[in-house]
């Protein structure tokens, strides 16, 4: 039998050791609660699947998300140049300016000729071209002679004409006789009757003859003239059938042709069609009847009026655009043929708004900007939001972020926004799409790849810049925004990546690829304006 060990435990240390594991359990107990408040989601944040603890070192806690809503506007940003710096840049200030902006509906199109007054001139008879009296751009009158064609089928028809003509004056003399006949009894009536029915035949044959001869070109004077021994020879005068101007000539002297064949067009230019393309959110503000202010590139400073005269019932799938014919006066015929041409449709009475000139805005991402002249500060400007109207001419409304009286640049903005890129003023993100938002530091923070962005800005004549360099492999994304309504360049397509997309005026489109070594050529929907990407 285990003898029994007895232990005797005063009652102060009974005491100290309750107090310590209250004190232990305590603090278990905090910690606990801490653990569960740090997985705890915040106030506003979706709940979460827990998350699986592994033996990895712990991922570096993610920065916190900033509002990306398109009503928080960019915070302003200061650039300072030094006066050589200014200078260099070549800035030009303006003031905000005020007009009828947000009012009315700008289309650009082109000039076309009036289909109705343009005609194909085409021989009258088959032969061979022996003369042609006029070239390209020729002025000629109705009526005036612009070919000659040599035919023998105007020959044979003159034969048949004199043959048929003789013919019947023989058999008149012969219905005379046979009259006369009848007359005192030497010839029966059914004989007089047979002489009626041929004569009857023969004149048919002369006029049938004659028919022909007028077909054929020959005038009434001509075909009387026609004799035993006289002949109108056998080539035949091409008139133009309309007054007007020479656009086309598709003959030579010496070519081969039928009645089928093009020798040339005349167009009557006194009159023109705009067409222009109307997008479909404009179609309430455009119908037939529609006054219409017409504007070219060739000359800015004047304005035509005119009205809508058909607008075409298909929508392209393509670009969502109708066509639109309006029908303009051209009495001096400047207005030529394939010009490009803007329409502007008024809404009625427009609301003053702040106008700036279109030079003067820059895009960062998706949002536009436009840089005020800090007149406490010398060579400081302030790069500010702004949210754009409708355009007018060169200028563009401004729905907010500028007042009239403000002071822009209107040249060297480009040279603001690359100063402010290189000091990578923008430190924090505000919008989706923005350089801050999609620069090369944000996607290295989360473990994303680098995004290499560039702002492509489409005005009048050129890609601003038409020439980019890139590096191969890094995810790219190229912003393009239209500024100009008076631009070819309504579409952007960059072939190699079979991509073709519209070009909104004043709306930012953009491009999203992983370039590989080489160049990617990109130009405007028409082929006229071209860039070049550079990827090394």
């Amino acid at each position: 039998m285990r003898a029994q060990t007895q232990i005797s435990v005063s009652w102060p240390t009974l005491l100290s050791a309750g107090s310590l594991l209250v004190v232990l359990g305590a603090g278990g107990l905090y910690v606990a609660l801490l653990g569960v408040g740090a997985l705890r989601p915040s106030p506003g944040t979706p709940a979460t699947s827990a998350p699986v603890v592994t033996s990895a070192p712990a991922a570096p806690r993610e920065r916190p998300a900033v509002d990306t809503s398109p009503a928080l506007a960019l915070p302003d940003v200061e650039v300072t140049l030094t006066k050589e710096g200014v200078e260099r840049a070549g800035i030009v200030v303006v003031p905000v300016s005020t007009g009828a902006g947000g009012v009315g509906v700008r289309a650009p199109g082109v000039i076309q000729p009036n289909a109705y007054r343009r005609v194909v001139v085409t021989p009258l008879v088959a032969g061979r071209v022996t003369r042609l009296g006029v070239e390209l751009g020729h002025v000629v009158r109705q009526g005036q002679t612009v070919a000659q064609v040599f035919s023998p089928d105007v020959s044979e028809a003159q034969t048949r004409y004199v043959s048929a003509r003789a013919a019947l004056e023989a058999h008149e003399q012969e219905l005379a006789r046979t009259e006369k006949l009848v007359g005192i009894g030497a010839a029966s009536r059914q004989e007089l009757e047979r002489i009626h029915a041929e004569h009857t035949a023969k004149r048919a044959d002369v006029e049938s003859a004659t028919s022909r001869l007028r077909l054929l070109g020959l005038s009434a004077a001509a075909i009387e003239s026609l004799g035993p021994g006289v002949s109108e020879g056998a080539t035949v005068d091409v008139p133009a059938p309309i007054a007007g101007v020479v656009t086309e000539r598709t003959a030579n002297v010496g070519l081969n042709v039928d009645q089928t064949t093009p020798l040339l067009t005349v167009t009557d230019l006194s009159t023109v069609w705009v067409v222009v393309d109307v997008y479909e959110k404009d179609f309430s503000h455009v119908t037939v009847g529609s006054p219409a202010q017409i504007t070219t590139h060739a000359y800015p400073d004047r304005t035509i009026e005119g009205r809508v005269s058909y607008i075409d019932p298909q929508v392209s799938p393509e670009t969502r655009t109708a066509k639109a014919r309006i029908e303009i006066s051209n009495p001096r015929g400047d207005l030529r043929l394939g010009m490009y041409a803007e329409a502007f449709f008024s809404g009625g009475g427009g609301v003053s708004m702040p106008m700036v000139p279109s030079a003067a805005i820059q895009n960062v991402g998706d949002r536009t900007v436009v840089y005020l002249v800090d007149s406490m500060k010398p060579g400081t400007f302030v790069e500010r939001e702004v949210r754009l109207g409708a355009a007018a001419g060169n200028d563009v409304s401004v729905t907010s972020g500028v007042r009239p009286g403000d002071v822009v640049v209107s040249e060297g903005s480009f040279s603001l926004r690359a100063e402010r890129e290189r000091l990578g003023l923008r430190t924090s993100p505000s919008a989706p799409g923005s350089d801050v938002a999609t620069a090369a530091g944000h996607a290295g923070m989360l473990g994303a790849p680098d995004v290499q962005e560039a702002t492509i800005v489409v005005g009048d004549t050129s890609f601003e810049p038409s020439r980019l360099t890139l590096r191969a492999g890094v995810p790219a994304r190229l912003t393009f925004t239209r500024t100009s309504d008076k631009t070819c360049a309504t579409s952007v397509v960059v072939p190699s990546l079979k991509v073709k997309k519209e070009l909104p005026l004043n709306q930012p489109v953009a491009i999203e690829f992983t370039p590989g070594e080489g160049e990617i050529a990109f130009a405007c929907g028409m082929n006229m304006l071209h860039g070049t990407l550079i990827v090394r």
